[in-house]
């Protein structure tokens, strides 16, 4: 298994990018942000990007049709619409909600769309004539996020109600209440067997459960913000991770461990998604970049069918995943509460490969219509520059140069213009990385003071209320 490497940058969007999603055959990529607009991205290096006006309000989830033929997206404008992924951008459009339309997600036939909103529901509608089939509103605040299983007969949703519930959809009931103590999920996704679901917490943790037993399954404390998006790969071994505290995780779900930390975005990293194949996956966040990255996690084991990309028994499953109640018991180190966080060099964040891509202010111009798009495409530079220990690192600067680390010694800089190559004397290298590493340590440490001081307020906030109560 080769380690992640960066391919493409996009940087045309406004605000926050909130959704990502690849289309069916990989050759374009679609995302959402704050600023209303949609994008969509080509993968071929002189193809120019699309720009889908129409929202008028933030765009908070995005999704491509089984089929590639239609792009769904839901907006804080209460409205979702269907836009036909062409240069002319046409879309149709209808109120779905009564409240910001914070998820929408395809059945895996194409015909069927599932909605999920600020006004605690969520809805299904027809694809064909966008007709209203029935509603789920059990949850009693915000509902985050909504997925059909890969199969179509069930539904997952997380609400900021700190529940989540999966429902049966030939009965519209819901068969369990899964309850978050701590903090509520921002997303849920099912598992490509059907057999398990993945959840990113505001209390910085990573769950999954077993849909079987419904038992808690595996639990991750590695990140030290909250997890905003989940992705599971298409072979079902790996779960893809975003955070607020910056950094894109990868997890080893058969091993049960942390194997990377990307470090490639200024700001919250917002939303992650796999490619249908599973060679590429991309993230967005708060500085308004989309970077894709090629990865070679390891091909899809012959238990599981390509086109449905499903394991073909659940016993089979059980065997190869680990992620049955009985083939796998939780770590009970690994599962810990808010309060409990584990030191800040756990033995995951030792062992897991660290990749940093750090830049400068990124010179690619706003998107303009009679602009060719320009792509910052940085892919076998930046593949010669990973590290095969355990602690490799690499920078990526977006502007002049390229500094590419092979090991924590000795650093070489790779200068895009090949006539001006240069080098960095190893001091000066050893010198920037302890300034990296210290930089990284003060900055986990603020999201863990931060989090300390948001639980002391509101444990003052509930004293000061039971006080006046008493009185």
């Amino acid at each position: 298994m080769e380690d992640p490497k960066l391919e493409k940058q996009f940087k045309s969007h406004r605000n926050t990018i909130t959704s990502l999603n690849f289309a069916p055959n990989t050759k374009q990529l679609v995302s959402g942000s704050l600023d209303s607009c949609l994008f969509l991205w080509p993968f071929k290096s002189q193809a120019r990007a699309y720009r889908f006006v129409g929202h008028t309000d933030a765009v908070y989830s995005v999704c491509y049709s089984p089929s590639g033929h239609l792009v769904a997206s839901g907006s804080k404008d209460k409205k979702v619409r269907l836009w036909i992924p062409s240069v002319k951008g046409e879309s149709t459009v209808f109120k779905a909600h009564t409240g910001a339309v914070r998820c929408v997600d395809f059945a895996s036939d194409g015909q069927s769309l599932l909605t999920s909103s600020e006004d605690k529901t969520m809805k299904i509608w027809t694809v064909h004539r966008q007709k209203f089939q029935f509603s789920l509103n059990q949850h009693s605040n915000w509902v985050r996020c909504a997925k059909f299983s890969p199969d179509g007969r069930l539904i997952i949703s997380c609400s900021d109600d700190k529940t989540v519930k999966l429902w049966d959809r030939n009965t519209n009931e819901c068969m369990h209440t899964f309850y978050e103590p701590h903090g509520f999920l921002n997303e849920v996704a099912f598992h490509p067997s059907g057999t398990c679901i993945a959840g990113g917490c505001t209390d910085a943790s990573v769950k999954i459960w077993d849909i079987r037993t419904r038992k808690l399954i595996q639990h991750y404390a590695n990140h030290v913000a909250s997890v905003n998006s989940i992705a599971f790969h298409p072979n079902g071994n790996f779960l893809l991770t975003a955070s607020s505290d910056a950094t894109l995780k990868v997890f080893d779900l058969l091993e049960g461990r942390l194997i990377y930390t990307l470090h490639g975005h200024q700001g919250p990293a917002m939303s992650v998604a796999f490619s249908k194949q599973g060679d590429y996956f991309a993230s967005g966040g708060q500085d308004q970049q989309v970077l894709v990255w090629k990865t070679n996690f390891d091909i899809p084991s012959a238990s599981i069918e390509s086109n449905s990309n499903r394991y073909t028994n659940s016993a089979d499953y059980s065997a190869r995943s680990q992620l049955s109640s009985r083939s796998f018991q939780p770590n009970k180190t690994s599962i810990s509460s808010l309060q409990e966080k584990p030191p800040l060099a756990t033995a995951d964040e030792r062992q897991a490969r660290q990749i940093d891509v750090f830049r400068e202010k990124s010179l690619l111009r706003m998107f303009n219509e009679n602009d060719p798009l320009e792509i910052t495409n940085v892919g076998s530079t930046y593949e010669s520059g990973i590290s095969r220990s355990n602690s490799a690192s690499a920078d990526l600067i977006n502007s002049a140069r390229i500094s590419i680390g092979g090991n924590r010694n000795t650093r070489s800089t790779y200068d895009l213009d090949r006539n001006n190559q240069q080098t960095v004397t190893p001091q000066i290298a050893n010198t920037l990385d302890h300034i990296v590493q210290q930089l990284d340590i003060l900055t986990k440490t603020v999201s863990i003071l931060e989090t300390r001081l948001t639980m002391t307020e509101s444990k003052l906030q509930q004293l000061n209320q039971d006080e006046q109560n008493n009185k």
